[in-house]
């Protein structure tokens, strides 16, 4: 197969900036190091009812 002129780049999904082998799918550690802060930190959250307190989750 034959790739085209134009092969799109992969793109780091916090900045834009095309995405580093070392460090994909982002650009760089500070991207990396960010997206993973925005874990530990609950900055990434999904919509819905709060959890309840008395339903134990299973393990």
């Amino acid at each position: 197969m034959f790739m085209s002129a134009k092969a799109k780049t992969a793109k780091c999904p916090l900045c834009g900036k095309p995405e580093s082998i070392e460090h994909k799918p982002f650009c760089s550690k500070g991207c990396k190091d960010r997206d993973l802060l925005q874990w530990l930190g609950e900055g990434y959250r999904m919509k819905g009812p709060p959890a309840d307190p008395d339903f134990p989750e299973e393990v």
